[in-house]
């Protein structure tokens, strides 16, 4: 489904990316996994068309999307979950999940209307639905922001630290509501983590980064965190 094929990508003259190469199937769900700073966001940041490659190719269901602009790629089925979860303070929780609904706009196959599974998989969004986003806890946030990614129907989900500053009931909750977004939504997961229990509950594959570049891969089916724990602190 996606492949990054040796993409680079810098800040100025500053290179943040180098030779980066992965690829997700349709489906699966993979974890990108790094200390901070080597480069993960900007990776995520890449694929959505939030920020230019230098160099390198990405293709998305056999289509080059390399010089395509973010709605775009939206529009193709790209969702971005971004640290921090960029919802809109004042808008209420409907009126924040509705707007995921603008990259259906040329997707004339699919209903214009949000899906049904997004109350269902986040109940508390529900029952919250005419509170403002501002006055949700961190955890009831992150559930907003996943639902709002998923009212675009996206064939790739992709999260920045989706557990980061959640309280430990919730992160359980989004790591059910993950897994089933890709068992029974059949929509493919690119996960950024930093907690490898939580990554090794939803992922079939991980990428170690270090430094821009990836240097190790695969299966947490047959490979423990602990395989992977040590390469994190370079």
């Amino acid at each position: 489904m996606l492949t990054v094929d040796k993409v680079g990508a810098a800040y100025g003259i500053s290179p943040v990316l180098t030779d980066v190469t992965l690829e997700v199937r349709a489906g699966e769900a993979v974890t990108l996994l790094g200390r901070n700073g080597v480069g993960k966001t900007t990776l995520l940041r890449t694929i959505a068309g939030l920020h230019h490659p230098t160099a390198g190719r990405l293709m998305f269901e056999d289509a080059d999307i390399t010089r395509m602009s973010a709605h775009q790629r939206a529009r193709r089925g790209i969702a971005l979950v971004p640290q921090g979860r960029g919802i809109f303070p004042h808008l209420t929780v409907e009126q924040n999940l509705l707007l995921g609904l603008s990259a259906l706009v040329d997707r004339k196959e699919t209903s214009q209307q949000m899906p049904a599974y997004i109350y269902e998989m986040f109940p508390a969004l529900a029952r919250m639905r005419l509170r403002r986003g501002g006055v949700l806890s961190g955890g009831e946030q992150q559930q907003l922001a996943i639902g709002r990614a998923l009212a675009c129907r996206p064939k790739l989900l992709m999260l920045d630290e989706p557990t980061e500053g959640i309280q430990p009931s919730i992160v359980q909750e989004i790591a059910r509501a993950l897994t089933r977004i890709c068992t029974e939504l059949k929509i493919a997961v690119l996960l950024v983590e930093q907690y490898l229990d939580f990554a090794w509950l939803i992922a079939d594959r991980y990428y170690v980064m270090q430094r821009g570049r990836v240097v190790t891969s695969g299966s947490t089916r047959s490979e423990s965190p602990d395989t992977v724990a040590h390469l994190l602190s370079v």
